[in-house]
């Protein structure tokens, strides 16, 4: 650019046609489905198409209420799935709104203000301090600039900008003296002028929003299980009800009452329950975990919260606090003294006088969290701090390339001269001071101690001056060296107790930050990590896919990550089998929110896109609510299995008793009514019961399932088959040589206690019946007492018995009955240990 240019900036004619053939400086707008899109892609889903015919079945038969039962869950299920598909849509539209602030720029020479979407490459944007850089630009001219670029980095230190003396190699946010601001970054100190380099989709974070545009969120596995296993169970229900057609019409030459028989038999075999079960599961596991304070965003993430292997963290507001504080102060004299175990009540002097001028050194007004940690210490604690009694800022001395520190000189009427605080980089302090070589090797000993232990250090002078002409720099005034200040960003309370808590889950927790390695290491040994190497953005850079997936396996640090680097890093985890979980807060978080099987956000300190592109989102930003909604959906997801083994094993004897006198030429058992009555009672077990159940002793004891798990093993599909063909032969055996109408009021009776019992054993894959029966489940109490209600009016009230066509049932029928349900729970119960541990599998 020119130097008259540079002065004047773009003229508007010149804006205007940049404008038109580069388009503004936002993200394009996604092809956003259209609910009406979305509603079609799910009706093609094979589980709510079984649903809808389902219904229809029920409506031509004539029972208009299962129909509306089942299209009413049909509806639910469609609404759910819609509402969650249109609000992931969303993304895009959040990023977009945070990367459009206005900006003042100078056009024709005049400073202007305009829409962030109308800023322009070449244009000249003037900065200030708490400004919102509207676009990727490069200093042309600056004074004391700081940018906190914590959106794009996760990193909440403020950087140092300064104007490029040559041409710079490193294009990265973060890092300090660069030459370059970004879009989304935020002003924290100083002024400048820069020229637009990148607008829109060419800024670093729109780059951001167009590897989200091409992203695809991980597909929903138990979906697609259970779609299958309603495909299977749909054709054997219709081999079920064929054989009865044929064996009806064959045997007894009556083929319209084989028809009837058959859709009877189909109406048991329809597999409505499935689809019923997940939809309820997934709700109601929706709402336990956000009692948890965790917000489920996209069902699929429950089911996978239990198989997650890896646990992707960031550091910056998620294993800390992101909330900068003075944890260390080391004296000039040597003395180290940790602010957490300083009594307010019995401070030094020369204490006092080490912070106090670090408050003083700063703004009055902070926006940089490192001075905001200085005047909070400050407030802290009972000292008479100079800048609130009658101080007044005269002069501010800013940081120079050659000089890596700030000066404030300050005023009183009451003093006899000039009080000036000065902090900076500890080279450049010692300089200040003209500092001896044995204390500036003592100082540089105690920086890199300080900096071990994952601490920003910053140097801490004081100087007094007459009443004289200011000097023109901070090298004209009589430094004295007071001290250095160690400033943390504390780790939050919970985490350590969390990563343990997820090490005996068999979850590996890495960590991933944008911050420099030696800070990273401390931070991970103190959440309890294993930190002993660490992988660096730089490392990364140079390694193919392939090789970096050999180092994600061991590695549990990663250091000076980009955002394009934290994606590979997930996408070499899951490349490598592992179910990833990444949390994560900022922009730069966003791909590999969306990229994991399960992304977390955080609720409080996140920002929109990065809620908007995870399926989990903590509300109360607490990293212990991971493992707390980990716990829960290992609960649900066994709890789902119990409920599906439970769904197979009841269906057994249901199809045996409509089969079996079909084949040997009996009177039917089941018919219509039955089923209903039979379906009243599975649905809502199913529903309820098996949802509200306890987790198991060992849930968060055991490894994690593996991720291509099927929901149900062999080993379940063998002890359902089991289970179901004990219950049938109890009930035919009790059926004796009785009239029709009792035989079939004794054997529903018995299939009835039958059920109860299956879903007693059903309740825990390891714990004994004891323990089992009386862990508390309101709502099988609940269902309990209806179902004997209901069965005892059927069998003692007289249009209810003829409506069911049961026979008188005597006291020795009933007493043998209870006996069998009795003896079919202890065999049950006696055969689980042996198939305990490849339930759990």
């Amino acid at each position: 650019m020119s130097a008259q240019a540079s002065r004047t900036g773009l003229s508007q004619a010149e804006a205007e046609a940049r404008l038109v053939g580069e388009g503004y400086n936002e993200l394009p707008r996604a092809q956003r489905r259209t609910p009406l899109r979305i509603l079609v892609e799910v009706l093609r889903e094979p589980m709510l198409a079984l649903l809808a015919c389902g219904g229809l079945i029920y409506l031509l038969l004539g029972d208009l209420q299962e129909a509306l039962l089942l299209l009413v869950f049909g509806a639910m299920s469609i609404l759910i799935t819609v509402v969650q598909e249109a609000r992931t849509e969303r993304v895009l539209e959040a990023l977009r709104d945070l990367t459009s602030p206005r900006a003042l720029v100078i056009r024709d020479g005049e400073r202007r203000r305009i829409a962030g979407r109308e800023v322009t490459r070449g244009d000249l944007v003037v900065l200030a301090e708490g400004d919102r850089v509207p676009a990727d630009a490069m200093l042309a001219d600056c004074r004391d600039l700081q940018v906190d670029e914590s959106l794009l980095t996760g990193e909440s230190v403020p950087v140092r900008k300064q104007v490029a003396g040559a041409p710079a190699e490193d294009r990265r946010p973060g890092g300090d003296d660069q030459p370059f601001v970004y879009s989304g970054s935020l002003v924290v100190r100083g002024e400048g002028i820069a020229v637009v380099t990148a607008t829109g989709p060419r800024s670093e974070i729109g780059k951001i929003g167009q590897s989200l545009q091409a992203l695809q969120a991980e597909p929903p596995r138990l979906k697609q299980q259970m779609a299958r296993l309603v495909q299977l169970c749909a054709i054997g229900g219709a081999a079920v009800s064929l054989a009865a057609v044929v064996l009806y019409g064959t045997l007894r030459g009556e083929w319209l009452q084989a028809v009837l028989a058959g859709i009877a038999i189909g109406m048991s075999m329809l597999p409505e329950e499935f689809p019923v079960v997940l939809t309820v599961f997934m709700a109601m596991g929706a709402w336990r975990i956000s009692k948890a304070r965790v917000l489920t965003r996209r069902a699929a993430a429950i089911e996978t919260l239990g198989a997650a292997t890896v646990l992707c963290t960031d550091k910056t507001g998620t294993l800390t606090q992101n909330q900068m504080s003075v944890a260390e102060l080391r004296l000039a004299d040597g003395t180290c003294l940790r602010t957490s175990s300083i009594e307010p009540a019995h401070i030094e002097p020369n204490v006092v006088e080490l912070v106090r001028c670090a408050a003083m050194a700063s703004s009055p007004e902070p926006f940089d969290p490192m001075e905001k940690a200085f005047h909070d210490l400050v407030r802290a604690w009972p000292t008479n701090d100079r800048a609130s009694s009658g101080w007044r800022l005269t002069r501010s001395y800013g940081l120079r390339p050659e000089l890596l520190a700030m000066t404030q000189v300050w005023d009183n009427v009451d003093a006899p001269g000039y009080l000036v605080a000065a902090k900076g980089a500890p080279e450049a302090i010692a300089r200040l001071c003209k500092l001896s070589e044995s204390d500036q090797t003592s100082m540089r000993e105690n920086v890199d101690v300080m900096a071990g232990n994952g601490l920003r250090v910053l140097a801490i002078a004081i100087a007094d001056h007459d009443r004289e002409a200011l000097p023109s720099s901070q090298e004209g005034f009589a430094f004295r060296f007071l001290g250095l200040i160690g400033i943390a960003d504390p780790i939050r309370k919970s985490v350590a107790a969390a990563v343990r808590e997820c090490r005996s889950a068999g979850i590996r927790i890495t960590m991933i930050t944008g911050d420099y390695p030696a800070t990273a290491r401390a931070i991970a040994r103190e959440a309890g990590l294993e930190a002993s190497s660490v992988l660096t953005g730089a490392q990364i850079a140079a390694m193919d896919d392939a090789e970096l997936g050999k180092f994600t396996k061991s590695v549990n640090v990663f250091a000076r990550i980009t955002p394009d680097q934290k994606l590979r890093i997930v996408q070499a985890m899951k490349a490598d089998g592992e179910t990833v979980a990444m949390t994560g807060d900022g922009v730069n978080d966003a791909p590999s929110l969306k990229a994991a099987h399960i992304g977390i956000a955080m609720g409080g300190r996140g920002t929109d896109v990065a809620r908007e592109a995870s399926s989990i989102v903590l509300l109360d930003d607490d990293f212990g609510s991971i493992v707390s909604a980990i716990r829960l959906g290992r609960r649900i997801y066994d709890n789902l299995r119990k409920a599906m083994t439970f769904i197979f094993a009841v269906h057994v004897p249901i199809a045996g008793l409509a089969l079996f006198p079909l084949a040997f030429g009996l009177p039917l058992i089941l018919g219509p009514v039955h089923i209903a009555f039979l379906e009243l009672i599975i649905d809502p077990v199913c529903s309820l019961v098996f949802e509200a159940e306890r987790e198991e002793r060992d849930v968060m004891s055991r490894p994690p399932r593996r991720a291509d798990a099927p929901l149900f093993t062999w080993a379940l599909i063998c002890w359902s088959v089991l289970q179901g063909v004990v219950a049938l032969t109890f009930a035919i055996a009790l059926r004796g040589d009785m009239p029709p109408d009792e035989a079939r009021a004794l054997a529903f009776f018995s299939l009835v206690l039958c059920i109860v019992g299956l879903v007693l054993v059903n309740r825990s894959f390891s714990a004994s019946f004891a323990s089992a029966l009386f862990r508390p489940n309101a709502a099988l109490v609940w269902i309990l007492s209806a179902v004997a209600a209901i069965l005892a009016t059927s069998l003692l009230w007289g249009p209810a018995s003829a409506l069911f066509r049961f026979g008188p049932l005597h006291l020795d029928d009933l007493t043998v009955t209870l006996g069998a349900g009795l003896v079919l729970l202890v065999l049950l119960e006696l055969l689980k240990p042996i198939w305990a541990a490849r339930l759990r599998s």
